[in-house]
């Protein structure tokens, strides 16, 4: 994917960031595609790999300050916005697939405006505060650290960080998405991926086994199953 697909910087105007695009294959019938933190924008290949196989083309992007884009920094407003200016720039997309805190940062992104028929969630991430505080964890700090790193978030956004968790937004999408996720994923646990389902209007759940949070992108049932919902009309 990385050899074979048509590359180039573009600028995102709401966060003042470049990031590099990825477009593979020249379908008119796009599917855009959201890796997740430390990931970029290939990580997906295999799922794209598949989607080509059958029509579609795919749209990815590495995060600012992620696989080959510029910067030091970023955090999930910048998925989000990354994601509305791609979908100004390059849609409308069929579907949205995202792994991860790209999973997140998808169902933000409609919850903002992002027309999609589907969305696909893949080992998604949930309550921001959960999340943050495991974060705090395993790097062996004190866990107040969490508590002041939101009160900096909310003091420079003026908006409570919570509010970014993916089940709110779920709870607020209307279109069909399918939720991923394995039932021993070590590094995101497998209640977020039902707490998520649960909120959603038109939800399809599929859980695997002994997958973890990064074999499951490439594993065919999971693939076969992206992909037949995606087509399914």
């Amino acid at each position: 994917m990385d050899r074979n697909s048509y590359q180039k910087l573009i600028m995102i105007p709401a966060i003042n960031k470049e990031v590099v695009l990825y477009q593979y294959g020249k379908s008119e019938n796009k599917i855009l595609l959201v890796h997740g933190w430390s990931g970029r924008g290939t990580q997906l290949f295999k799922i794209a790999d598949e989607l080509l196989k059958v029509g579609y083309s795919t749209i990815s992007f590495d995060a600012p300050a992620h696989g080959k884009s510029p910067g030091k920094t970023t955090i999930m407003l910048d998925f989000i916005a990354v994601i509305l200016e791609i979908d100004k720039q390059f849609g409308p997309f069929e579907a949205a697939i995202g792994h991860s805190l790209g999973g997140m940062s998808v169902l933000n992104a409609i919850k903002k405006g992002l027309k999609v028929n589907k969305a696909v969630v893949i080992g998604s991430g949930d309550i921001v505060k959960d999340i943050m505080d495991d974060f705090v964890a395993k790097l062996k700090l004190k866990p107040s650290i969490s508590t002041r790193l939101r009160l900096l978030f909310e003091k420079k956004y003026k908006e409570d960080m919570d509010n970014y968790s993916a089940h709110l937004a779920a709870k607020q999408t209307t279109i069909p998405v399918l939720v991923i996720h394995d039932n021993h994923d070590l590094e995101v646990p497998v209640t977020a991926g039902l707490h998520i389902h649960k909120y959603l209007k038109n939800g399809t759940l599929f859980l695997t086994n002994g997958l973890g949070h990064r074999k499951i992108l490439g594993n065919p049932k999971v693939i076969e199953k992206t992909v037949q919902f995606i087509q399914n009309k």
